[in-house]
């Protein structure tokens, strides 16, 4: 399993493939450099609220409701140790979820039953 993604590298891989350097994202986007640099390093957490994760995701070339919107967003929410509003506000799924927590506890998978498990939820949710 690859290396667990972050809201930081997340925004630095997207920068990275818009061609531009920290200071022209920056210049560009009239950010502070100082402060995009501690996001993409992890020393700054993400931003909490809709507005800003829309300005930075507009800045980034992601739009809304493509799976990178997505993944931006879970990224920025699960980083501060929450989980996301729509699967909050899924009972079934949240329901499901103490199952979950338990079965990866009890089981102490390694990283290739954790990929088997991930894989096999998204095999149940097509």
């Amino acid at each position: 399993m690859a290396i667990a993604q972050t809201f930081g590298n997340f925004f630095k891989q997207k920068r990275v493939e818009r061609g531009l350097t920290l200071r022209e994202f920056c210049r560009i986007n009239e950010k502070d450099p100082g402060n995009i640099s501690k996001i993409e390093r992890g020393l700054l957490p993400p931003p909490q609220t809709k507005e800003i994760l829309i300005g930075y995701a507009a800045a980034l070339g992601i739009k809304e409701g493509t799976d990178d919107w997505l993944l931006f967003c879970d990224l920025a929410v699960t980083s501060a140790g929450k989980i996301p509003s729509d699967i909050v506000s899924n009972e079934e799924v949240m329901n499901a979820l103490p199952v979950l927590f338990r079965t990866v506890r009890k089981e102490k998978l390694d990283e290739k039953d954790l990929e088997k498990l991930v894989k096999a939820i998204k095999r149940e949710l097509r």
